[in-house]
């Protein structure tokens, strides 16, 4: 299994929220539009798309020393710590639009453990929704993409995991199950609550409980 950070395994909304409302208002950026298209995404390709003027690599930096600060109110969702302890840790990844300092930084905070395979902004040319990110994620796994699950909560990542070729299960976290279907999700639930795995000797097996179709 694929897993995206922050909105699958992680709620870090509040603390994203804080951080890019106060950058986007230093900037005379509108706050809602400012979250709306970061979510999902590196933090430096919105700042690219916002202020195509600016000193991107410091503003990125900013950015992320900002939200590495603030981790008040950043746990786990549920199903989060059962879903992986299930599953041996060389049969999952994460894979994130957050730097690895922060990735790192939240995982800490919300009292998961930091994956033996870790794919983050600091690995990858081209985020989501490019496919590279889930690619590197199932390469770090010595699998094909197609052989992979992956579970995402924003648009630009049920992009990228079907565009790599994988299977996708939406998270209805943060976006509307509407969202997720036009983006390519196969499945949806609420959360990870949601997927019982099972270890067999060919990979795993997924139960999906309460879960909705397209």
């Amino acid at each position: 299994m694929l897993f995206d950070l922050d909105g699958v395994l992680v709620d870090s909304t509040p603390a994203v929220a804080r951080v890019w409302t106060a950058w986007a208002l230093e900037h005379g950026r509108d706050p809602e539009d400012t979250l709306r298209r970061a979510h999902g995404r590196p933090s430096l390709a919105t700042i690219r798309e916002l202020l195509p003027d600016a000193d991107h690599e410091n503003e990125n930096r900013v950015v992320e020393q900002r939200e590495i600060d603030d981790t008040d109110g950043v746990v786990p969702l549920p199903g989060a710590v059962a879903l992986l302890n299930r599953i041996p840790e060389e049969r999952w990844a994460i894979v994130t639009s957050c730097t690895r300092r922060l990735a790192t930084r939240r995982l800490e905070a919300a009292g998961l453990p930091i994956p033996r395979h870790l794919v983050t902004a600091s690995d990858i040319a081209r985020g989501k929704p490019d496919p590279e990110p889930y690619l590197k994620g199932a390469l770090s796994l010595r699998l094909a993409a197609h052989d992979c699950v992956v579970a995402e909560d924003a648009p630009a990542g049920v992009r990228s995991g079907r565009a790599a070729g994988a299977r996708v299960i939406g998270v209805r976290t943060t976006s509307p199950d509407e969202t997720l279907r036009e983006a390519g999700a196969g499945w949806i639930v609420d959360d990870l609550a949601s997927v019982v795995a099972f270890v067999t000797k060919d990979g795993l097996e997924l139960d999906l409980q309460a879960v909705g179709r397209p």
